[in-house]
């Protein structure tokens, strides 16, 4: 009786003994893990100046991110602003480590200067990873200082030599100022670079400037006094999408009611076109399929987020209007590659003379 029972245990040891090893030797993934991105650190790339409305739209985003990413890592910011958003785009593409730890977030500019062919562009879209937009909807004033004795249009588009101020060759204002320029037919005007967003206010109102273009939710968070006080005149708004208007600039003119012929209204569309691919975030090439979609999904689940709309319009004062990451590669395919527009649309978005009418 007794052998039999030794006999047993014997058995019963051998038999755990044996399933023990079994489990040890299966291969990792059958055993529990923790998420990729728990205890690591997600750096963002940033390509644009601290401060300004897209470093607010970014940060509005990043607490949802993390809050979605499986593991929820510390996120840091660096920035790398420079050739609307090329330089950032570079990084990603050339140097940038995919692993999934590094994502860029250039500003949608370095979007359109691929398409274009433009200078300084040395990554492929088609090679990088996009992750949607939070903003699909945008409004742009075109705006002179109250004391440059521009207060109408007529005044405005007679006068010659206005000094528009803009952040770089390549950046949106910097585009568009060109853009209101050339459709405003405006006089020999001087686009003046080298400003973050806040130095160019400050330069329009010490006089250094005489009109900018301004995103209209950053104008009223940051200079509701302009509109108070009435230290500026507002002459044209741009609405993104055609048709969207603005309450607060709902008076205005659209900046389309002054194109005169197809090839303007055509780069009208060009334009909106791509600002709707806007600010967007991007992954190195050959970044690890799991992990694209892992941050595809996290931020999906962000942009789909209520807190995440309700703390989005607190921070930047707007209602985000987001495009998910699968919507954001549809709008990718359909972007207008047309040669001859798009050689008239470097011309005006450039850093030489407007090209003539």
């Amino acid at each position: 009786m007794n052998a039999t029972r030794l006999k047993v245990s014997i058995r019963a040891g051998a038999f755990m003994c044996a399933s023990a090893l079994f489990l040890l030797c299966q291969p990792h993934a059958a055993l529990p893990q923790a998420p990729f991105y728990q205890g690591k650190t997600i750096t963002v790339i940033a390509g644009q100046e601290p401060g300004g409305l897209g470093d607010l739209r970014l940060k509005s985003i990043l607490p949802y991110l993390k809050k979605h990413i499986p593991g929820q890592p510390s996120i840091v910011v660096e920035y790398m602003p420079g050739g609307g958003g090329r330089k950032a785009a570079n990084y990603i593409y050339r140097t940038a480590r995919p692993d999934g730890l590094t994502l860029g977030y250039p500003p949608g500019g370095f979007i359109r200067a691929a398409v274009l062919n433009e200078p300084g562009v040395d990554y492929e879209l088609d090679k990088l990873s996009f992750f949607g937009v939070a903003e699909s909807e945008d409004h742009y004033v075109f705006l002179t200082r109250r004391d440059s004795n521009l207060g109408t249009l007529d005044h405005l588009r007679a006068s010659s030599g206005i000094r528009i101020g803009a952040q770089s060759v390549g950046h949106v204002i910097h585009t568009l100022a060109r853009l209101f320029a050339y459709i405003l037919r405006l006089k020999e005007p001087n686009f003046i670079t080298g400003y973050s967003g806040p130095e160019m206010d400050q330069a329009l109102l010490r006089g250094e400037l005489d009109a900018r273009v301004n995103v209209v939710p950053s104008l009223l968070r940051r200079n509701p006094e302009w509109i108070e006080k009435k230290l500026v005149d507002f002459h044209v708004v741009l609405q993104i999408p055609k048709g969207s208007t603005h309450p607060r600039f709902a008076h205005l003119p659209e900046l389309e009611s002054f194109a005169t012929t197809d090839k303007e209204r055509r780069l009208l569309e060009i334009y909106r076109s791509f600002s709707i691919a806007g600010a967007t975030f991007i992954t190195p090439p050959r970044t690890p399929p799991e992990r694209i979609r892992s941050l595809r999904d996290a931020i999906t689940g962000a942009y789909k987020d209520p807190e995440f709309f309700k703390d989005y319009k607190k921070i930047t004062g707007e209602t985000p209007s987001p495009l998910m990451p699968d919507e954001f590669d549809e709008i990718l395919k359909k972007l207008p590659r047309h040669p001859q527009d798009a050689d008239l649309f470097k011309k005006v978005a450039g850093a030489g003379p407007l090209p003539p009418h």
